[in-house]
Formats: structure tokens, C-alpha cells, sequence
């Protein structure tokens, strides 16, 4: 009785394996937010174009379309489309097994 015992518990630790962990994201994935992170940049930096002498005219027009309108929809794609879809997409493993 004892020696099944001794062989039954040698028997577990010889089925144990290495678990390989793998991290998600691949090259292609970092570049898609890289991008992400430049549109980012250029909403931002069209953004800051409105700023400086007077804001809106007396009519209430802005100085700057680039400012109020363009700048925040690039400010959307980048946070709400390129950023999900950079962390999002799959690129798989070609290896066959």
C-alpha cells in the first residue's frame, strides 16, 4: 500500500509541465498605437491653434475651424478607434504543431 502510494505521487510530479506564457501584443500591434499616439498628437496640436488674440468674433464665429471642429474628430478616432483597435487585434502565431 505504501509503495502505490510512493509511485502514484511520483507519477504526478512527473506529469507536471512547463507553462509557457506568451505576451499578447506583437510588433504589429505597438505600431497601430504608435500611430494612434501621433493622431493624438495632431488633434492636440490642432487644437492649440485657436488659442492666442481673440477667440470668437462678436457674432459668436470662432477664429479657427481647426480648433472647435476638426481637432476634437481626430481626438476621437485616435482615442476611441486606432488606440481599442491597437490593443484589440490578434496577430496570430504562424507556427504549425
Amino acid at each position: 500500500m505504501a509503495k502505490r502510494v510512493a509511485n502514484a505521487r511520483l507519477n504526478v510530479k512527473k506529469k507536471k509541465t512547463k507553462v509557457e506564457w506568451n505576451f499578447p501584443l506583437k510588433k504589429n500591434n505597438f505600431i497601430i498605437a504608435g500611430i494612434g499616439l501621433a493622431t493624438i498628437l495632431l488633434g492636440y496640436a490642432l487644437m492649440s491653434t485657436g488659442l492666442g488674440g481673440e477667440y470668437a468674433q462678436i457674432d459668436g464665429t470662432w477664429n479657427n475651424p481647426l480648433a472647435v471642429s476638426v481637432s476634437p474628430i481626430i481626438l476621437v478616432i485616435g482615442y476611441c478607434v486606432i488606440i481599442p483597435y491597437s490593443i484589440l487585434k490578434y496577430y496570430g502565431t504562424n507556427e504549425k504543431k
